[in-house]
């Protein structure tokens, strides 16, 4: 699941994206409105998580343009504005859920999930290519019934991967999806995170899913099925 947080506060942002991430979310952070607004346009976000006192443009200015071509993108927003004036506000313009500052982290944490259990039909939600299960929205991921522990990266690599399963993916798409930067030619992340999912996912199972497409990239095969 990837998350855009729109905040100022440097410590803050840092603070909410580093316990996101812990729990498997890819968080992309944008300190001022302008920012957010063109990143939530251009990139295909699970849910936006929003601060109102925003530099340049004010967050119920980013949701009132957001709302008019993402009307079903989730958005919480964050804020120390508590007045029940600034809740109707923000609700009416297209807010999901309103949590004000000071919070508590686990309470946000559960109030994404609520928001992304609500916006998620089951089959954007659970991805399952024969025996391997992974849910986007518990951060849980099964083979056979086993449990598979993995860390963010490797679980966001895996759920591009299980996303566009049948398809070839290059280095250049991965990199850019999953670490969100330009591709660099002389750098073999990718490579080593591929080596680190197929000992997690493939070993000790006779069929393997990730496979090597020669001179161009990746894919997982096998069949898709959808569960609840």
């Amino acid at each position: 699941m990837r998350v855009l947080m729109a905040e100022d506060d440097a410590a803050l942002a840092k603070f909410v994206s580093q316990g996101l991430e812990a729990e498997h979310y890819t968080v992309d952070v944008y300190s001022d409105g302008e920012q957010a607004g063109a990143a939530a346009h251009e990139i295909d976000y699970d849910l936006i998580i929003l601060d109102l006192n925003l530099p340049k443009l004010d967050g119920v200015s980013v949701l009132r343009q957001l709302r008019v071509k993402k009307p079903t993108l989730p958005v919480l927003v964050l804020t120390q504005r508590s007045r029940v004036e600034d809740r109707v506000q923000c609700l009416d313009t297209g807010a999901d859920d309103y949590l004000p500052k000071p919070f508590s982290f686990s309470e946000l944490s559960a109030r994404i999930r609520a928001l992304l259990r609500r916006s998620h039909l089951p089959s954007q939600s659970v991805l399952v290519i024969d025996d391997l299960k992974l849910d986007r929205i518990e951060h849980r991921v099964e083979r056979s019934g086993r449990r598979i522990d993995l860390t963010t990266k490797e679980f966001a690599l895996l759920e591009y991967l299980m996303r566009n399963a049948g398809r070839c993916v290059t280095r250049a798409m991965i990199i850019e999806h999953v670490w969100n930067l330009t591709f660099d030619t002389t750098t073999n992340v990718v490579d080593v995170y591929i080596n680190y999912l197929r000992r997690k996912v493939d070993d000790g199972h006779a069929t393997k899913l990730i496979r090597t497409v020669r001179g161009m990239g990746y894919e997982l095969s096998g069949t898709a099925e959808v569960r609840p």
